[in-house]
C-alpha cells in the first residue's frame, strides 16, 4: 500500500468528526440535550471557542440544533443534510485572530501612508456604516468597505488581497452561523464607535493609535462571539 499524504483538519473539524460520530452511533438520540459547551470543553480537553466552531458546522450539517437560551441539541434525522460548503473553511475565531494582525498593521500603514483622496474613501465608508446602522444591526457590506479602504490606504496591495480574502472567509457560512446566533440591536452601534476611533487615529496620522484601535476593533469582536449563549452556560 503506497504512502499517502496525512491530512491536516482543523481543530474544530477534529471535534466536529468526533461529536458528530457520537450521534451518529446512537449515542444521542434524535431531540436529545448534549452536554453544556463548557462541559464539552473540558471532556475534550479544548477551548471552548474551539468547541463553539464545532457546533456551529454540525448545526450546518443537520447534525444539532443549537438553542440560544435553551441548550444543544441532537437533530432529528429528517433535518440532517449534507454539506460541502464548509470544505476549506477556517474557523471564525481563526479568521478573527488573523484580521487582528492584518488589519492593525494595514490602519498604521493608512495612517502614515494614505493620500487625501484615501482618507476621504475611509471616512465616506464610515459615514455609510453609520446610515446603515439605522437599519439594520449587522450591515457587513458597509463594514466590509471599511476595512478593504484601510487596506487600499496601506499602499500595499498584497494586503489589500489578503483583506479580501479573510473577509471572504468571515462571509462564509460558518462564521454567519456563529454570528446568527449572537447578534444583537446595540451591535452595530458598537462597532460604529470602534471604527470611529480607528478613523480618528488615521486621520491624525498616528500610526501607533491606529494599530491599537485596530486591534481593540477586533479584540470586542472576540468578545463579542465569546459571551454566554445558553441558559447553562
Amino acid at each position: 500500500m503506497p504512502i499517502q499524504a496525512v491530512e491536516q483538519r482543523r481543530l474544530y473539524r477534529q471535534i466536529a468528526d468526533q461529536i458528530g460520530a457520537l450521534i451518529e452511533n446512537g449515542e444521542y438520540a434524535p431531540g436529545s440535550r448534549l452536554p453544556p459547551e463548557r462541559t464539552l470543553a473540558q471532556q475534550l480537553g479544548v477551548s471552548r471557542p474551539s468547541v463553539r466552531e464545532a457546533l456551529i458546522a454540525l448545526e450546518i450539517e443537520g447534525l444539532l440544533d443549537v438553542r440560544v437560551g435553551s441548550g444543544i441539541y441532537a437533530a432529528q434525522p429528517g433535518e440532517r443534510r449534507q454539506s460541502a460548503a464548509l470544505a476549506g473553511e477556517s474557523g471564525p475565531f481563526e479568521v478573527i485572530r488573523a484580521r487582528r494582525m492584518i488589519e492593525s498593521e494595514c490602519a498604521a500603514l493608512a495612517a502614515k501612508n494614505a493620500s487625501r483622496a484615501q482618507l476621504h474613501a475611509i471616512r465616506r465608508a464610515h459615514a455609510s456604516m453609520v446610515n446603515e446602522s439605522r437599519h439594520q444591526h449587522n450591515p457587513l457590506d458597509a463594514d466590509r468597505l471599511f476595512h478593504v479602504r484601510i487596506a487600499e490606504a496601506s499602499g500595499n496591495s498584497a494586503m489589500v488581497l489578503v483583506v479580501q480574502t479573510l473577509w471572504d472567509q468571515r462571509m462564509g457560512p460558518l462564521y454567519r452561523g456563529l454570528e446568527r446566533k449572537l447578534e444583537y440591536p446595540k451591535m452595530a452601534d458598537e462597532t460604529v464607535q470602534e471604527h470611529k476611533a480607528i478613523v480618528s487615529a488615521i486621520d491624525r496620522r498616528d500610526p501607533r493609535a491606529a494599530r491599537a484601535a485596530m486591534r481593540k476593533h477586533m479584540d470586542q469582536t472576540h468578545h463579542r462571539y465569546t459571551k454566554e449563549w445558553g441558559s447553562d452556560g
